[in-house]
């Protein structure tokens, strides 16, 4: 089993930036994928972005350009920096990552990131 703790949400002024962080129970070094989704009210939760093994990386086109993810193999983390923030970011963030000799992935517990003024 594998555990996937978030942390960094919070509430920020649109225009805002916050970076989240998955730390992960096990080595993210031998990942396959690696990815943030969120949920916001009344909404079904979405893929922000992603990065594969290889380092490739996709993002929502809502979020491309203000968003980055980003890995750190000695932590085992996964980071979402989040640039810009518009009241519609605000959602319920998850991070997920699976492993190939893993059949299912990990979810995290959820962060919470709320933009408002």
């Amino acid at each position: 089993q594998v555990q996937l703790v978030e942390s960094g949400g919070g509430s920020v002024q649109p225009g805002g930036s916050l970076r989240l962080s998955c730390a992960a129970s096990r080595t993210i070094f031998s990942a396959y994928r690696m990815a943030w989704y969120r949920q916001g009210p009344g909404k079904q939760r979405e893929l922000v972005a992603q990065m594969l093994s290889g380092g490739s990386t996709n993002y929502a086109d809502s979020v491309k350009g203000r968003f980055t993810i980003s890995r750190d193999n000695a932590k085992n983390t996964v980071h979402l920096q989040m640039n810009s923030l518009k009241p519609d970011d605000t959602a319920v963030y998850y991070c997920y990552i699976t492993w190939p000799t893993m059949a299912l992935g990990f979810w995290g517990q959820g962060t919470q990131v709320t933009v408002s003024s």
